[in-house]
């Protein structure tokens, strides 16, 4: 393990350096956009029957499917992703400052990924105005979907403040170093900065976390989404109580990989071996074992209740699911990983970082595929089959495969454009891992001559 001490210049370099690599990611991630781009374009032009989804009775297709599976896939990633940071600033766990601006930006990402679905599923965009927006006041009451876009939004503005507050200590002290043709994004997020705000914003801060890890299990990943399938009864697939606590592992599982593969990707790319060491992909594994454990602990309840003597409809859908290859392979998938794990844990040696990031995405690729099954399989199995003789199964378009590539490029061209403006390891983490207790920890951060004075002083 490194033993350089971080720098300013080291959380920079993303800012400063461009490498070939940099523009070869930016055109890989663009053209996958792209795709997805011209694939909505003509959904536009010719309706969602370009898709494989459908009413019911057309060709035995399902009226939801990939779009709002993966839809689920990337609000639990977002979901996750700001607990993983809130939980890192509320309890102390200062090992994890490094990478907790990447769960934040991971959640900003996420939402902006889940959000793009949403307009792309009402098949017009304008429905977002004429009968989401414009009729908010009476859907809002009555709809589920409803309560959903409300939670996402407050959820983006609520992260947002929380991410803003934080760039607002790191721009301020480290203007003179960025690039002026950020000038007015710079003036915006640091409008109004005084250093005697430093000590309020970190109190804030701590609040908003406490509020994220509130309503996290309450309302969002735990509560709201889960919510727009445990409370339909003629869906035994989909009713019941266990959904909350299992969309909120599913949540933490996905977004703890997700900041293993960002934070193993900008240590590789810009020599971060000293700021993320090898001690935080350890930590962020067990997290996600134990993550992994409840998942897995949680889809056994759901099992045994569909297995122990159930009503007929709820014994057809839960053996349908424990006979599907999909679902075989998310579970065995996630096992799998869980058994690495807790043998890393016992013998070190097999540890590294490339097991850790081949982990990470097999935990992500498997609950992608579970959340879709678990969307389509609903529609397969509902309590009244009035459309059960209906020829025909629901398979992806490439269309809507195309749609998981291109939110992902997405995600990709986000991380490389912020990474081009701002920070994403916070500057408290380099003061942090450099020893410098004295303004972090007191929250009183003035210009670095001021610092050395009242150090010298208070030693």
């Amino acid at each position: 393990m490194s033993t350089k001490a971080p720098t300013e210049a080291d959380i920079l370099r993303p800012i400063k350096n461009t490498t070939t690599t940099y523009f070869l990611l930016f055109g890989v991630a663009g053209l996958a956009l792209l795709i997805f781009l011209v694939g909505w374009g003509y959904q536009l032009a010719e309706g969602l029957i370009v898709t494989g989804l459908s009413d019911w009775g057309t060709g035995g297709g399902v009226t939801w499917g990939v779009y709002i599976g993966a839809f689920i896939w990337w609000v639990g990633i977002a979901h996750g992703g700001i607990i993983l940071s809130a939980a890192v600033r509320l309890l102390g766990m200062d090992r994890y400052m490094p990478v907790a601006r990447l769960a934040e930006m991971l959640t900003l990402a996420g939402l902006s990924a889940a959000g793009f679905y949403i307009l792309v599923h009402m098949g017009r965009p304008d429905r977002m105005v004429t009968s989401v927006l414009g009729h908010y006041h009476i859907t809002v009451h009555a709809s589920p979907l409803v309560w959903d876009v409300t939670v996402i939004t407050a959820y983006f503005v609520l992260t947002a403040t929380y991410l803003g507050l934080t760039l607002r200590y790191d721009v301020s002290r480290l203007r003179d170093q960025l690039p002026d043709h950020f000038e007015p994004i710079y003036r915006g997020l640091t409008i109004g900065y005084s250093e005697r705000e430093d000590e309020i914003v970190q109190r804030m801060v701590w609040w908003l976390a406490l509020a994220i890890i509130i309503m996290a299990p309450l309302l969002l990943h735990g509560g709201v989404i889960p919510w727009l399938f445990a409370v339909l009864p003629t869906y035994p697939v989909w009713f019941g109580g266990v959904q909350g606590p299992q969309f909120l592992t599913i949540a933490l599982t996905s977004a703890i990989s997700g900041v293993i593969l960002l934070s193993f990707a900008f240590r590789r790319a810009y020599d971060w071996d000293h700021i993320i060491t090898d001690d935080v992909f350890r930590g962020l594994l067990l997290w996600l074992g134990f993550f992994c454990l409840l998942f897995l602990w949680l889809q056994l309840q759901q099992n045994v209740t569909g297995q122990f003597k159930p009503p007929i409809e709820l014994d057809a859908a839960a053996t349908a699911r424990l006979g599907h290859p999909i679902y075989l392979l998310s579970m065995g998938l996630v096992f799998g990983v869980l058994a690495y794990i807790f043998a890393q844990t016992i013998r070190p040696a097999l540890f590294s970082k490339g097991r850790a990031i081949a982990a990470a995405l097999l935990v992500l690729f498997a609950t992608l595929i579970e959340k879709i099954l678990f969307v389509v399989e609903g529609f397969f199995h509902p309590s009244f089959e009035i459309y059960g003789a209906t020829p025909g199964t629901y398979f992806p378009s490439l269309i809507e495969f195309a749609s998981i590539t291109g939110t992902i490029g997405m995600v990709v061209l986000f991380f490389l454009g912020v990474a081009k403006v701002v920070p994403v390891v916070e500057l408290h983490a380099i003061e942090h891992l450099r020893g410098d207790h004295g303004a972090h920890g007191e929250h009183t951060d003035r210009p670095n001559r001021t610092d050395r004075a009242d150090h010298a002083e208070h030693e």
